[in-house]
């Protein structure tokens, strides 16, 4: 059995038989999911499991660590409606007035906006209870990618944000990833950057998410550790992130035996940067970005990814971005695989 160390707190074991079917089993505490395509294989291993552990079997996987799995002919659903309603519930915030959006159109915080709070520890728990709604919300993940920012000395400003989050969070509390059924293939990634919009230190936010044929696998939103004085360099910065994250993924799905012949596709709206990526010439203007440089150029040659122009239009990545009115919100939403299983309509 092969081991894989995929986060501190919970591990996955992953076993290939000799008949080349698979047996993984995801460990979190005392909360065990066990999967693969081997029924015969599982059996075995939950015999094996009773022998040492006292467990209990309660069937096909439905709710997992406050997350919903909602099994149909069609696919499968993700969703934490369920840790949303009770988040409303404890905040008070069930029959608040409704938002459209995660966040106000061109917001920007800054350190010194609005008062310090007498009792910082509600705003840090609020904000540590939304952090994990991102693992099947990520149309939250920019926003709270900002608030987060301001863990240790938080203001009513930002306080107000979060309520903003909540309130949207009313509109549609059981918003969830949707995978269809059948055999997905291709990996792609699509990145994009929000140029210089950090108002604190002049930092630009970079978004990248990851498909395997039209299911969303990973996606990030994260401010780049330096400040440049060209949007090509952030962007081809957002796009060594989005090839270590296709490497990533490559070598997961090589573990669970699904192997990716063909290059990766790399999207992004920066032709300068592309060139960059396809075409190595080393100049005034990117020595300092050489590393990122000869470790694109390095996949590309080895045919591992293949950078593509995609228009903005698009894209996928500006969710991930900046905030966005309601209707590119809702285009992303249905980009991004996101669906509402509760919805009545």
């Amino acid at each position: 059995m092969d081991f894989i160390q995929c986060h501190s707190d919970h591990t996955c074991f992953i076993r290939r038989q000799p008949n080349g079917r698979c047996i993984i089993l995801l460990v979190y505490v005392d909360d065990i999911i066990l999967t693969g395509d081997d029924s015969i294989g599982i059996a075995k291993v939950k015999q094996g499991l009773s022998r040492v552990f006292d467990i209990k079997d309660l069937g096909p996987l439905k709710y997992f660590l406050g997350i919903e799995v909602a099994h149909s002919c069609s696919g499968i659903s993700l969703s934490q409606w369920k840790y949303t309603l009770d988040l409303l519930r404890d905040t008070s915030m069930m029959r608040c007035k409704s938002a459209s959006t995660p966040m106000d159109l061109n917001l920007k915080l800054s350190p010194e906006s609005g008062e310090l709070l007498s009792d910082p520890s509600r705003y840090q728990r609020l904000v540590g209870r939304l952090i994990y709604l991102t693992n099947t919300r990520l149309d939250l993940t920019f926003t709270v990618s900002v608030v987060s920012q301001f863990m240790h000395s938080p203001r009513t400003a930002y306080l107000d944000v979060v309520h903003h989050i909540l309130r949207y969070l009313k509109s549609c509390p059981g918003l969830g990833l949707f995978f269809n059924g059948g055999i997905q293939t291709g990996l792609s990634c699509f990145t994009n950057v929000d140029y210089a919009c950090s108002l604190i230190d002049r930092r630009s936010t970079s978004g990248v998410c990851t498909f395997l044929g039209t299911h969303l696998l990973s996606w990030k939103s994260k401010r780049q550790a330096i400040v440049s004085r060209s949007s090509a360099e952030v962007e081809y910065r957002a796009m060594a992130h989005g090839t270590c994250e296709l490497l990533w993924l490559w070598s997961i799905l090589t573990e669970l035996g699904f192997e990716e012949n063909n290059s990766s596709k790399l999207f992004c709206d920066n032709k300068s940067a592309i060139l960059l990526a396809s075409d190595f010439v080393l100049h005034e203007r990117t020595k300092h970005i050489e590393v990122d440089i000869h470790f694109i150029l390095e996949k590309v040659r080895a045919d591992i990814v293949c950078p593509s122009f995609v228009p903005s239009s698009d894209s996928t990545t500006d969710i991930f971005t900046k905030s966005i009115g309601p209707s590119l919100l809702l285009s992303s939403i249905g980009k991004l695989g996101l669906v509402d299983i509760f919805d009545p309509a």
